[in-house]
């Protein structure tokens, strides 16, 4: 049969001064852990600790993505809208007038279209070739 797991029964206390706790809280804040107790356990015990590595690097791309996400969604918002517009007025004499509005609208909007086009493949290029240069 399966051996019962033994519970937690024993108490290790220890007394730190306000800056060593606020060091060790920080390098728990950058690990897997959930709870403080199983980080300090996993310490004291020599399991292995899961630490949290965020490229900064990157931070710059990310930004990058994130204002051509926000244009993007601008687009789409702007398309809608048009062609929300042009089907409520199907079959009537407006239709053509939405027609041209949305002529007008793809104009302005492709642009847009290919800036995020330009901006995504060069971000594309640039992790494609981080990513060459780890394997190596």
């Amino acid at each position: 049969m399966n051996e019962q797991e033994e519970n937690r029964s024993r108490w290790l206390n220890i007394r730190l001064k306000p800056d060593e706790y606020k060091g060790l809280e920080k390098r728990f804040n950058k690990t897997t852990f959930q709870t403080m107790s199983e980080y300090h356990r996993a310490l004291l015990l020599g399991d292995p600790v899961t630490v949290i590595h965020r490229d900064k690097s990157m931070d710059e791309v990310l930004e990058e993505l994130i204002l051509l996400r926000r244009e993007l969604n601008f687009v789409g918002n702007n398309l809608n809208q048009a062609v929300r517009n042009i089907n409520s007025a199907h079959g009537f004499p407006d239709t053509r007038l939405w027609m041209n509005l949305l002529t007008i609208i793809n104009g302005k909007l492709e642009p847009s279209i290919n800036q995020i086009k330009e901006g995504m493949n060069k971000y594309a290029d640039l992790w494609s070739q981080k990513l060459k240069v780890g394997k190596a």
